[in-house]
């Protein structure tokens, strides 16, 4: 496997594991108190991340979560934009996520190093936007769309159909002339799929790779985790971080997590007790 990562302005080592902090740009998530997006509160987590470990920011301006509807065009502009222009000293690179190539468009002209796209760059002039840029890329697979996609997810293998797509994917990219070192993949944990079907891809996440392609995971306060332990999103840190660690342990290598500080210390600890040479 590539030990690193081709990633915009940064070329990121891959022989540890890397933790993604997530800065969801939603009024739900950053509201001054009247349901209005609050950047200055934005801005402060993006530090706290930056102070508490992160070793990359993923911008997102609009919600992907199960029963999401979708946000216009330049509301997603109008909040992800500032914030990349605000942030871009920060020395660490930038995602952004999105599935619009017009917000990855601008995204990149406005200094985005990679682009996390749920849709894996199926939507029409998106691969076009990507395609002569440096940035790295994540490829999602999700069946079905935000809104509906935990309505009735069905599979013939789940395990099977999910490494199937995303070597297809692959298989796209290189055809379009996207270097392999600037692809990482994700399975999309809680993508339209069933709780069980979450949990078995997780089980036999080595089964699913494709080639030497790094994995870019995704479990932190997710449903799948509340299903079983019967807490609310803020109170499934520990869930997380278990979940996390796992993945790590199944051939994992970014994780992309709300809780920054808190998974800096676990993967610190894991790296620990992997490592023969500390005596």
């Amino acid at each position: 496997m590539s030990t690193s990562l081709q990633c915009g302005r940064f070329e990121l080592d891959l022989g540890r594991p890397l933790v993604m902090g997530i800065l969801n740009v939603t009024p739900d998530s950053f509201s001054d108190g009247t349901g209005e997006l609050s950047i200055n509160r934005v801005l402060e987590r993006a530090h706290r991340m930056v102070e508490d470990g992160a070793d990359l920011l993923d911008i997102g301006g609009e919600s992907t979560r199960p029963g999401a509807h979708p946000v216009p065009l330049q509301e997603e502009l109008d909040r992800v934009l500032p914030l990349l222009e605000a942030l871009h000293d920060l020395q660490i690179p930038l995602s952004v996520d999105t599935f619009k190539p017009e917000v990855m468009k601008a995204a990149l002209h406005a200094g985005a190093d990679m682009i996390n796209d749920i849709r894996a760059l199926r939507e029409p002039g998106a691969l076009e936007v990507v395609r002569n840029s440096q940035c790295g890329l994540c490829i999602m697979h999700m069946q079905g769309e935000p809104r509906t996609m935990q309505a009735n997810p069905h599979y013939d293998d789940v395990v099977a159909d999910v490494r199937t797509f995303l070597a297809q994917r692959v298989s796209d990219l290189l055809q379009a002339g996207i270097a392999r070192e600037r692809v990482v993949l994700d399975p999309g944990f809680g993508f339209g799929k069933t709780v069980g079907q979450n949990y078995l891809m997780l089980r036999r996440l080595d089964q699913m790779r494709v080639d030497d392609y790094p994995w870019l995971l995704g479990f932190s306060r997710k449903s799948m985790l509340g299903h079983i332990v019967g807490r609310e999103p803020r109170d499934r840190l520990a869930a997380s971080l278990a979940a996390a660690l796992y993945g790590l342990e199944m051939g994992g290598h970014i994780l992309r997590v709300h809780d920054v500080a808190e998974t800096v210390d676990a993967v610190k600890i894991w790296q620990t007790i992997k490592d023969e040479s500390f005596v």
